[in-house]
């Protein structure tokens, strides 16, 4: 199943256009990996391939943006991360919202159009 997004950007940012098991395309290009999408910056090949393996090293390069909220993609369905992994968020002040990676490309892009200070860290759909 491919998530179509729409196809105009709504601002001067980087915008999800579709996601799906091949992957996830800002702008014009597809990523297949994990990658980290921010308003202004994106880092691909983010080294993370599992939600249980999630360390803090890892969630250095989200910090790194200063976002307000971090949307936290976990693959076609929807995970949650343990209680004590969310301290480094609640240490920053930073949001945490964990839901799937189609939601997540879909709520970056509103918030994004809104001039908020979002990261989308996106793990990739799995072929069921």
């Amino acid at each position: 199943m491919k998530s179509q997004l729409s196809l105009d950007p709504q601002g001067p940012h980087h915008f999800i256009r579709a996601v799906s098991a091949e992957g996830t395309r800002v702008g014009e290009t597809l990523y297949t990996g994990a990658l980290i999408v921010g308003t202004e910056t994106l880092i691909e090949h983010w080294p993370c391939s599992a939600l249980p393996d999630l360390t803090d090293e890892q969630l250095e390069p989200v910090f790194a943006l200063e976002p307000e909220v971090v949307l936290l993609g976990t693959g076609a369905r929807q995970a949650f991360l343990p209680p004590e992994r969310l301290a480094p968020f609640y240490r920053r002040g930073v949001g945490i919202e964990m839901m799937t990676t189609d939601a997540a490309c879909r709520t970056f892009n509103v918030l994004a159009s809104e001039g908020r200070r979002v990261v989308a860290a996106l793990l990739p759909i799995d072929p069921d």
